[in-house]
């Protein structure tokens, strides 16, 4: 693979103009495409074969008038009581009355007519029906909904629209922005030249373009979810600055050994250009092995994400050279651009690789080892104190994950809005005035063959359901046109999210499960999260399973070893539980809630842990193998185990604190978005990228692998001559190169 990627590297530096040209159709045809073609996104999930997502669907067929979005509107007087005096009966007649107005809405009820009005009579609900479902209501009728009952708020009313109506795809604006811009500046730091912090990143958003563009085209053709553009975009933008980083980086050091351009490029594509391929492709794989739980929101969120991050390593090992090309020894301090050589006839396609041996005797020395440099005394310090630092590491990181078994899964309701939206408005005027169980209300489908068997059974679901505990009240039944489908409102005492909900629904199903000549299914907004909660719940473990068996089998293709990745599996799960732990210390439970901006905490979203696996184990194994490839490389050429492992950390500690840095800004930047999924998203991602970069990969691992020494590199011999060499660290490349030299 090194040595297929050298010659891509060269072709694209010297080719450099066509390639840059190439991408540039690309991105601006897609942009096109995902201008022309782009559809709506979800806010809905659903769960084929779950109980709740039945009841939908047979709504949808028998009783379409029951199955569109649903809002409702709270309304509060001024005062206790104004709402049995004449006045204050016209003003809720009125507001009912415009809600029947806007455009979509097929019935608003009055609250006088179903006796949705509080004891103290001063609230009341309209229930508001939609002719569509909520991924159906355009923005121009959700604007007019919205703004229902402006005349009565002048009056000194408080009127608040809010309901399932009101999902809306969430925003991306310029807070992350801020994430970007730290990312400059360590790319900045790191390279010591603008020319090569600005390439850098502009190749990065040049494949982030390419990627989200590509996802928009597609989106008329397959139904993504509102929070998928948002992850394929945070990883997009991560991986690809990585991605670059490390190419360019090698390219440098290339440069100061003293190589002409070209070959500088080609072997920088060749090695770092191979381990790139390499983390990319676990990140694909994790992401589109979610196809394997069977859930199809999931799996686009997966395949939409792994999409962007195939196109940030193709971006990489092809356009990249081209820019290197463009920005020649530019991407040096200037302190170093004099001691290299200029660009010669080496640029073009007929210079002789044998001038690979040519080397500026200044350059040689600033490329030297530094042995004083941070990464080396940090590497000495760290295998001095090996089991020391193995224990706290451990024991640290086991602290962390305390509080992770406590971990509650569930999909974002009006309760955990951000403050002050019109959802979240909504929802705690209806807790004020009516309870917290009105904000979570369930529907029971009741389906007979004929009218006359719905009708019998509709009397012994009312009864059963009556008589399950933590039930507040059932509402009379709403009957289909030709009578065979009923639908019974189920108002629980409890919240959405409150674990006594959860048994309430459990124990519902269970009463009326008995029932003869009618199917009756349990459903709504809240039936379906706990569904779509458990189901996730119970593929966590296979799908952790996978993930890791699959890590233990790359990394023994590539470090021909058996406790390396298994070290490296190990030190996999120690971040996702501390992950885990401190995510649900911050947003489940509250501590240090206002450092993120959450004002109301609550259970994670269902698909959270799931997709933090998989996105996690690409980025963790990245940065394994940037390190440890060259601790297995030095240790190949005659060093020391011990000595290999300080090498390996010396050379790459500066480079993965940079990449690590890049990432945790730029998912640090979704932190500031108010949504509260996407920010649990962006803290959870950039808190395990920390954990595994700085904790994992730089103190523990270092440190295991020299209490390890050589028996850390032992591979039974007939398992080395049935795995396949990948040859990541490009030792063939090099081999071959340095022959040609010679010859």
């Amino acid at each position: 693979m090194a040595t297929l990627l050298y010659r891509l590297g060269r072709g694209s530096m010297r080719r450099r103009r066509l390639v840059a040209a190439i991408w540039l159709v690309v991105l601006v045809g897609l942009g096109l495409a995902a201008a022309t073609l782009r559809g709506p996104t979800a806010s809905n999930f659903t769960m084929p074969g779950t109980e709740s997502q039945q009841a939908l669907d047979l709504l949808d067929e028998q009783f379409p008038a029951a199955a569109g979005a649903t809002g409702t509107i709270a309304i509060k007087a001024p005062a206790d009581g104004q709402l049995g005096t004449p006045e204050g009966q016209a003003v809720v007649q009125t507001v009912t009355q415009e809600a029947a107005t806007v455009p979509g809405v097929v019935a608003a009820v009055d609250p006088f007519q179903v006796g949705a009005v509080s004891p103290d009579g001063r609230y009341a609900l309209i229930q508001v029906q939609f002719n569509t479902g909520s991924d159906g209501v355009t923005d121009e009728q959700r604007d007019a909904y919205e703004k229902v009952g402006a005349q009565a708020e002048a009056q000194g009313w408080q009127v608040a629209p809010g309901g399932e109506v009101l999902n809306a795809e969430p925003e991306v604006g310029s807070t992350e922005a801020l994430g970007v811009a730290v990312a400059l500046v360590v790319l900045v730091v790191t390279f010591g030249s603008l020319v090569a912090a600005g390439m850098t990143m502009l190749n990065a958003l040049i494949g982030v373009g390419v990627g989200m563009a590509g996802l928009f085209a597609l989106s008329s053709v397959v139904e993504l979810t509102s929070t998928a553009p948002i992850l394929a975009l945070m990883l997009g933008l991560a991986v690809g600055i990585d991605y670059s980083l490390f190419i360019t980086s090698r390219y440098r050091q290339n440069l100061l050994d003293g190589l002409p351009a070209d070959e500088a490029v080609g072997r920088a594509v060749g090695t770092a250009g191979s381990a790139v391929v390499f983390a990319g492709a676990t990140v694909v794989i994790a992401l589109a092995g979610l196809a394997v739980v069977n859930i199809p929101f999931l799996t686009v969120m997966g395949l939409a994400a792994a999409g962007t991050v195939t196109v940030a390593v193709l971006v990489a090992i092809t356009l990249q050279p081209a820019l290197l090309g463009f920005a020649g020894r530019r991407v040096l301090p200037r302190r170093l651009r004099s001691t290299v050589p200029a660009p010669t006839a080496g640029d073009r396609a007929d210079e002789d690789s044998a001038t690979t041996d040519r080397a500026a005797p200044e350059a040689a020395t600033i490329a030297g080892e530094n042995r004083s440099a941070f990464g080396f005394r940090w590497a000495r310090l760290i295998t001095r104190f090996r089991i020391p630092v193995i224990l706290v590491g451990v024991l640290g990181l086991g602290l962390l994950a305390l509080p992770a078994p406590d971990m509650r899964l569930s999909l974002p309701d009006a309760g955990t809005a951000p403050a002050g939206s019109a959802a979240r408005v909504s929802n705690d005027l209806i807790t004020e005035g009516f309870g917290p169980g009105f904000t979570g209300r369930l529907a029971v489908v009741v389906a007979g063959d004929d009218a006359q068997a719905t009708a019998a059974a509709i009397p012994q679901v009312t009864a059963l359901v009556q008589r399950t505990d933590n039930v507040l009240a059932v509402a009379p039944p709403q009957l289909s046109p030709d009578g065979r489908t009923a639908l019974l409102g189920v108002i629980p005492q409890t919240g959405p999210t409150d674990p006594a909900t959860e048994t309430m629904v459990h124990d519902i199903r269970a009463a009326v499960g008995g029932i003869q000549n009618a199917d009756v299914l349990l459903t709504g907004v809240t039936a379906i999260g706990i569904d779509i909660s458990e189901k996730l719940s119970d593929a966590l473990p296979i799908y952790l399973a996978l993930v890791v068996g699959l890590s233990i089998l790359l990394l023994m293709l590539v470090f021909r070893s058996l406790l390396v990745p298994v070290k490296a599996s190990l030190g996999f799960l120690l971040t996702v539980a501390a992950t885990f732990g401190i995510t649900v210390a911050v947003f489940q439970q509250g501590h240090l809630a206002d450092l993120v901006g959450l004002d109301t905490p609550g259970p994670l979203i269902s698909f959270l842990p799931i997709l933090l696996i998989g996105i996690l184990f690409g980025l963790a194994m990245d940065y394994e193998v940037f390190l440890v490839s060259r601790m297995r490389e030095d240790f190949v050429h005659g060093d020391t185990a011990q000595q290999a492992t300080i090498n390996g950390m010396g050379h790459g500690a500066r480079v993965v604190t940079a990449a690590a840095l890049i990432m945790i800004s730029v998912f640090g930047g979704f932190v500031f978005l108010d949504d509260p999924v996407i920010k649990s998203m962006g803290f959870a991602l950039a808190i395990g990228v920390a954990i595994d970069a700085f904790v994992v990969r730089m103190t523990i691992v270092p440190a295991v692998m020299s209490l390890l020494g050589k028996r850390a590199w032992w591979l039974p011999r007939w398992l080395d001559r049935a795995l396949p060499n990948v040859d990541i660290e490009g030792e063939k490349l090099r081999a071959r190169l340095d022959e040609k030299i010679t010859v």
